[in-house]
């Protein structure tokens, strides 16, 4: 595994994480300068989301406080509570006549089945992942969101190991693009030599004829985009569908339907920027995070 600390290199970010090593959970938070616009999309069968319906580009909200990403499946959401109620006391949010109201968009995975399933992360969990936050480098690997995360489970358990949190950034002049995701995928880390998967590789694990699916519900791929371009809420959403082409790349398979696979790319607005291109940035960087997890002989 990874054993630098990731620099994200976007100003006004930062990153912390509440872990649980022995029951194998965790959350990561990432808190927003004022004024990011953000959006996103779910390509995955199965996903466990909060507030993520209002990152849609025709709705009305389109500043986020921060976004979490949570070990623990649905019961992980309850993270995001602990993360509203620290960016309320700084009285951050979206204004209304009785108050901020924080936008905390919330992401979970699901490893309730590799520690121990009766931890998960709570609102104090989040809450100590905002106190924990920095905006230097963090920790990657089976820290935060990424502490119980697998991966190569769909030809079955005995082919799993460990998967987690992972990172990359690329820069251009003042633009920076960055990518944070805890890899849980069903698929394996793909380097892009494998051919595809191939029928009788499909068969073999039980997904053709009278067989079932190997790997079962305990799947899923989240994660950010970050970005210092000033980008609108239709091209965040732009910047989020190619980060999923690079899940693509680097996951085989990737999007099945026992993976809740959902990217969220933000924008912080300080560096004028084609959106196009800040797309095709945003496949790169992810999909050279997830090869981070590629094993070589």
């Amino acid at each position: 595994m990874i054993s630098e600390p990731f620099d994200h290199g976007v100003e006004g970010v930062a990153v912390g994480h509440w872990t649980a090593p022995e029951a194998r959970t965790g959350c990561t938070v990432i808190l927003l300068p004022p004024g990011s616009v953000a959006s996103g999309e779910v390509r995955g069968g199965a996903p466990a989301t909060r507030e993520f319906a209002l990152l849609e580009p025709g709705r009305l909200v389109d500043r986020v406080d921060a976004v979490v990403l949570t070990g623990g499946s649905a019961f992980g959401l309850a993270s995001a509570d602990g993360v509203m109620g620290w960016l309320a006391a700084q009285e951050r949010g979206f204004p209304t006549p009785s108050g901020p109201v924080p936008i905390v968009v919330a992401m979970g995975l699901f490893d309730l089945a590799v520690g121990d399933a009766t931890v998960r992360p709570t609102a104090e969990s989040g809450r100590e992942a905002c106190i924990t936050a920095t905006d230097g480098p963090v920790p990657l690997g089976l820290v935060g969101a990424g502490t119980g995360a697998t991966v190569g489970k769909w030809r079955g358990w005995e082919s799993a190991r460990p998967g987690g949190l992972v990172g990359a950034v690329r820069r251009h002049g003042d633009l920076v693009v960055a990518a944070l995701l805890a890899v849980n995928a069903l698929g394996d880390p793909d380097d892009g030599a494998e051919p595809g998967v191939d029928p009788p590789a499909l068969e073999a694990a039980g997904w053709l004829g009278d067989g079932r699916p190997r790997g079962g519900l305990t799947n899923t791929t989240i994660g950010i985009i970050l970005t210092n371009a000033r980008l609108d809420k239709l091209a965040c959403h732009t910047v989020a569908q190619g980060g999923h082409d690079g899940l693509a790349r680097s996951l085989l398979p990737a999007h099945t339907a026992s993976d809740g696979d959902a990217l969220v790319a933000v924008g912080t607005g300080s560096v004028p920027a084609n959106p196009q291109a800040v797309r095709q940035l945003a496949t790169t960087v992810v999909t050279e995070a997830v090869r981070t997890l590629v094993v070589t002989d």
